[in-house]
């Protein structure tokens, strides 16, 4: 992390150093470093191929004890890779998915997990236009804290979403002495999907504007491809991908989630898996004559995140840039060749 030349590429600094044991050298600080530094598997004493059919049974929904007694492997080791591999997602999605883009349609929604001895719970949020999964957060009780810290925009029927929404998106108001009053931003349109039931079955939607008109609403639906009214279907669908794979967020299941701490590495690692490995139906293409009847896309695809279809080996192998060189901060005057590495690599 001291190099100069860290996370600068096409720049000629690394070398080989040994072709056998597939170790390279960067020719700035002189540090080397085998190919696996920066991807989910570096460090591992196990091969990186069953490391990769491991976590990909896991981002599917394969029980932990299948997994364990399938290949004889520790479940705490197991344990571990699941940490591992979730804490890489995360990374990935940070970097990629997160980036600054137009939102335009978000929809979002809560999941209740059986927990042991409690329930906790999970809200999600989606991209309408690209099916993009942008994160999940995890609280012990579905109120405004849980909504504050998720920064959702179309909703279903909880409260607590008006209030996140316009506490956290307003500006001072100008043209006034000492601390300026802080105002909603009147641009932000929210749309509500309240679902009345009777008993365990929903007879009735109502849809309804908490803030903005229905016609600039139906018009925002339009431009993102999310139909013509408030619908919760794509976050829905979402949250049937992750029921299917996560036992404890199941409606009627027998497991339950012994340990809260896995819960977001498993989160992260299904969510980078659904954004970059898998196909989704509504976004694929008509094929060439003579190839493909179809073609099939992943949302990062859609997005223009990536340009095909990764495999679990791929997101597992991608690299996270460190953080630009920072030019160091001392006493005294700067030296020639401290000189020369700011000029070289501080751009």
């Amino acid at each position: 992390m001291g190099c100069p030349a860290r996370g600068k590429t096409g720049e000629e600094n690394i070398v080989v150093h040994n072709a056998k044991g597939e170790r390279y050298q960067c020719q700035v600080c002189g540090k080397t470093f085998v190919s696996r530094k920066g991807t989910a598997s570096y460090g591992l004493r196990h091969p990186a191929e069953r490391f990769t059919i491991l976590v990909t049974l896991i981002a599917h929904g394969c029980p932990l004890q299948a997994s364990v007694a399938a290949y004889k492997i520790d479940e705490r080791t197991v344990l571990e890779w699941q940490e591992r591999a979730g804490l890489h997602g995360k990374q990935v999605h940070e970097h990629l998915a997160l980036a600054p883009r137009d939102l335009e349609h978000v929809p979002a929604d809560e999941l209740r997990i059986k927990a042991q001895g409690k329930a906790l719970w999970l809200a999600m949020a989606i991209m309408a236009r690209t099916r993009v999964w942008l994160g999940g957060v995890i609280a012990p009780r579905r109120d405004e804290h849980l909504i504050l810290r998720s920064l959702l925009f179309c909703v279903d029927g909880l409260r607590s979403y008006l209030a996140a929404i316009r506490q956290t998106f307003r500006s001072p108001l100008p043209g006034r002495t000492g601390r300026p009053r802080l105002i909603s931003w009147p641009d932000i349109r929210i749309g509500q999907v309240v679902k009345k039931y009777q008993g365990k079955r929903v007879v009735d939607l109502v849809r309804r504007m908490a803030q903005g008109s229905p016609e600039t609403a139906h018009r925002l639906l339009a431009q993102s491809l999310g139909g013509s009214q408030l619908n919760t279907a794509f976050i829905e669908r979402l949250n049937a991908a992750f029921r299917s794979r996560l036992a404890s967020l199941a409606r009627r299941t027998r497991a339950l989630l012994r340990n809260p701490q896995t819960l977001e590495p498993l989160m992260s690692l299904m969510g980078c898996v659904y954004n970059f490995c898998t196909c989704h139906k509504s976004w694929r293409l008509p094929g060439i004559l003579g190839g493909h009847k179809w073609v099939l896309r992943t949302p990062a695809i859609a997005a223009g995140i990536a340009d095909h279809g990764w495999t679990v080996n791929e997101l597992l192998a991608c690299r996270i840039p460190p953080p630009a060189w920072r030019t160091p901060i001392h006493r005294g005057r700067r030296s020639c060749a401290e000189k020369s590495l700011i000029a070289r690599w501080r751009s």
